[in-house]
């Protein structure tokens, strides 16, 4: 696989994450922010959407707990409040090349902080240094030979000792980057793939603590070059 393409695809979600952070504001609607993600893409590129044909999956407050397939899922009427939770989750595609990228981001004062150590509600600041820690984790301990299904149980284990569950609502972390739908397959149990056997993977754990009305989840692609696992 041609690992140039693929970075400029990814490069196009986190361009729009950037872009999208800048734009959103309160008294918007989830669908003003998924359409000016998809019509971002569109501009940096992108010339069609690989998941249910969706470029921005876009949830707000209560609704970031929620996990539902692409083919179920429709953008609320909700509206961004001046402190709000925002989940975006972009599948920009050109060719047949997909990008995969979500974050979890934080509207505090009407407008997103600089920093996550500036966001003062204790409980989302906590749901997104937890997921930075999962990557690094999953960065630690991942390996080619490690196969899904044991990345799975691991990683699953890890969130239960921090204190926090799966979202999922199939209980994965992520899947392979290929060129079909069809062809993904994923971090889950009875997986027993090696990861170096696939060119890319995303990690994505959708977490929460138990009993909270909100989640947070945060995704990148990753490869092996060689034995060293890399960010697309």
């Amino acid at each position: 696989m041609k690992l140039a393409e693929y970075k400029a695809v990814q490069k196009i979600a986190k361009d729009t994450i950037g872009y999208i952070k800048a734009e959103i504001r309160p008294g918007m609607l989830l669908k003003e922010v998924r359409l000016l993600c998809e019509d971002k893409m569109r501009e940096l590129g992108a010339d069609s959407f690989w998941y249910w044909d969706i470029g921005a999956f876009v949830f707000a407050g209560d609704e970031t707990t929620v996990s539902v397939s692409g083919r179920e899922y429709s953008t609320s009427d909700r509206v961004i409040a001046a402190d709000d939770i925002v989940t975006i989750d972009l599948s920009p595609q050109v060719g047949d090349t997909w990008g995969d990228y979500a974050r979890t981001i934080i509207i505090q004062d009407g407008a997103v902080p600089q920093s996550d150590d500036q966001i003062k509600n204790i409980e989302w600041r906590a749901g997104l240094e937890m997921e930075k820690k999962l990557h690094n984790k999953m960065t630690e301990i991942v390996s080619r030979e490690m196969t899904f299904e044991e990345l799975y149980y691991r990683m699953n284990d890890y969130i239960r000792e921090e204190g926090y569950i799966n979202l999922d609502f199939m209980g994965n972390l992520g899947h392979s980057i290929v060129r079909k739908k069809e062809d993904r397959i994923y971090i889950e149990k009875g997986n027993y793939v090696k990861i170096g056997d696939v060119s890319f993977f995303t990690f994505e754990p959708h977490i929460s603590v138990s009993g909270s009305k909100y989640g947070y989840k945060r995704e990148n692609i990753y490869y092996f070059d060689n034995d060293v696992l890399r960010e697309l």
